[in-house]
């Protein structure tokens, strides 16, 4: 395959308005693998500022979702 060739594939178009870093967890290819370290350590933050338990056994897309809910929770949302 020529360098002229791999310039022009392309996979999974972005759609108008959409932000590809912003993908739906139930759609995450891993999302059922562990949850990371570091989602480990932020949702434990969270979690605590929270005055709430989380089970500690989430997947990735589980941890997200509840670091989304716990950031709009505790006011620490990015939106």
């Amino acid at each position: 395959m020529s360098d002229t060739s791999r310039e022009e594939e392309t996979l999974g178009a972005v759609r108008e308005g959409e932000n590809p870093a912003e993908k739906d967890p139930s759609d995450w290819v891993t999302g059922d693998e562990p949850m990371t370290a570091p989602q480990r350590s932020y949702l434990d933050t969270l979690a605590r500022e929270a005055g709430e338990e989380i089970p500690a056994d989430l997947t990735k897309a589980e941890a997200s979702e509840q670091i989304d809910r716990l950031q709009n929770e505790t006011g620490r949302s990015t939106e």
